[in-house]
């Protein structure tokens, strides 16, 4: 997978606050409009962070920035394809250019969300947050926020293959949840609940159906080129190394299935397929039947 060298990348939706530290040892305040997708995102994708403590969010090689020498290092597809941080901006770049279209093909207008980068802690809408808690979108602000250290624990602790598609499936995800949030997608039900077929773990596998709508588009935005079969190997690898199951598995030595909140490693591969070969969000109604 490769970005097109000439496109142009908008570091405007990205803030970069990587550097700029907060409350140290803060977590996320839960409540309000907040509670229903934070609470479950800071599970880390379904495993108690105090289960991954040993994860500060300092192990990204990437220097701090501010978002001034980020717009000048980040301009094309080219310094995408040789930068990591201008990587996730073009990925930003792609997942909302493809949502302003379909929105706007339904008769609707796409509100943005911004990106912000940030390392070890940082101050939301919803609270102060800690890089344990993982990526996860702020319903309050309406902002996305990622260390990008987890790529190399996604890597490193998860097990995932690693490739630029499983760092854009993360992404893609988390939008997934704003556009639940702009859509009024899951207004209703208790998204407290755990089990396999849980309205929480419903939520988490319609942001992964998102993702897969994406990635079958992410070529038609203009940024990125046609995504290849490993491509999506590599973002389905990395679904399924973060399902509840292998992570349970992984770091409490068993599987407790009434305890999932993001689905088991097959029901997120399923879901991001599902996505992925239909094209349609449509396709992505997991409210009802079985998931």
């Amino acid at each position: 997978m490769r970005f097109n060298p000439d496109a142009n990348l908008d570091t405007s939706q990205i803030e970069d606050r990587r550097g700029g530290g907060g409350m140290p040892g803060g977590k996320i305040a839960l409540g309000g409009g907040a509670g229903v997708v934070i609470l479950l995102l800071s599970l880390l994708f379904g495993v108690n962070p105090g289960d991954l403590a040993g994860y500060t969010g300092s192990q990204s090689n990437q220097q701090p920035a501010d978002g001034a020498s980020l717009a000048q290092e980040c301009r094309s597809g080219a310094d995408a394809n040789a930068r990591e941080e201008c990587r996730i901006v073009g990925f930003v770049n792609s997942i909302q250019a493809y949502w302003t279209d379909a929105f706007a093909q339904s008769g609707q207008r796409y509100t943005p969300a911004k990106t912000t980068f940030f390392t070890d802690t940082v101050q939301t809408g919803c609270g102060t947050a800690t890089s344990e808690v993982g990526p996860f979108y702020c319903p309050e602000d309406r902002y996305v926020y990622i260390d990008l250290g987890f790529y190399d624990e996604l890597r490193q602790k998860f097990g995932a293959k690693g490739g630029p598609l499983a760092e854009a499936y993360v992404l893609a995800h988390e939008y997934g949840h704003h556009i639940q949030d702009v859509s009024g997608a899951f207004d209703h039900g208790d998204s407290r609940d755990r089990g396999p077929q849980s309205t929480a773990v419903r939520v988490e596998l319609q942001a992964d159906c998102y993702a897969g709508v994406w990635a079958r588009h992410a070529s038609e935005t203009g940024y990125l080129t046609n995504l290849s079969d490993a491509d999506i190997a590599d973002a389905l690898n990395a679904a399924a190394s973060i399902g509840d199951d292998r992570l349970q598995q992984e770091f409490q030595g068993r599987v407790t299935p009434e305890k999932w909140t993001h689905g088991s490693s097959d029901q997120r591969q399923h879901w991001f397929t599902t996505g992925y070969q239909s094209g349609n969000p449509d396709a992505c109604d997991t409210s009802r039947g079985r998931v």
